[in-house]
């Protein structure tokens, strides 16, 4: 994965979530529109101050988050 430069982390911002350069808008709710069927092209219709770059590293963020292994704790 190379380095995220469009996604933040912050616990003051959407309890956490991951969004796109510190505004309110979370990986979660892009992935969510294309998974609906919207365009790259729609999506920056709908949020215009977002640019494609952000709406392309959205997913592959969530690609690479998705390739991730849970491994669960052993509890005493």
């Amino acid at each position: 994965m190379h380095t995220l430069t469009r996604i933040t982390f912050n616990p003051e911002v959407m309890g956490g979530k991951p969004c796109i350069r510190g505004m309110r808008v979370t990986v979660g709710a892009i992935v969510g529109l294309i998974a609906a069927g919207k365009t790259v092209d729609e999506v920056l219709a709908e949020y215009p101050y977002l640019e494609r770059e952000d709406v392309l590293e959205a997913l592959a963020y969530a690609a690479w988050r998705s390739e991730e292994r849970e491994v669960p704790l052993a509890l005493p």
